[in-house]
């Protein structure tokens, strides 16, 4: 799956969203709360990690590891569609100037 198919199925899953709770909350998410809703799941991702790591117990293993990545993954693509962000454009991009700066030896402390 290209990242054009990934951006589809995301938007696809966002419309379900907004459907679910229109239904039953009376309103839509806000790109604030689709922030809010992705830091929460960084939090997870941070506690699977760690049990991955051996360092925290946390249930669900692998599978809810994978899940949570999935889960990143699709925030990231919704935020990008939300402000209007060229994803495949602004990774290609960035990529070639981390590569440019690394490659001939000036590095710097990766983006956060």
């Amino acid at each position: 799956m290209d990242l054009d198919e990934l951006k589809h199925q995301a938007l696809r899953i966002h419309s379900l969203y907004d459907r679910q709770n229109q239904r039953e909350r009376g309103r839509t998410w806000t790109r604030t709360d689709f922030m809010l809703g992705f830091m929460g799941d960084v939090g997870d991702l941070t506690k699977l990690v760690m049990a991955e790591e051996g360092t925290r117990d946390m249930p669900g293993g692998r599978p809810a590891l994978e899940h949570e990545l999935a889960d990143c993954l699709w925030s990231v693509i919704i935020l990008a569609h939300l402000y209007d962000v060229d994803l495949e454009h602004a990774y290609t991009r960035t990529m070639a100037e981390l590569e440019e700066k690394l490659t001939t030896g000036h590095t710097q402390k990766p983006p956060s």
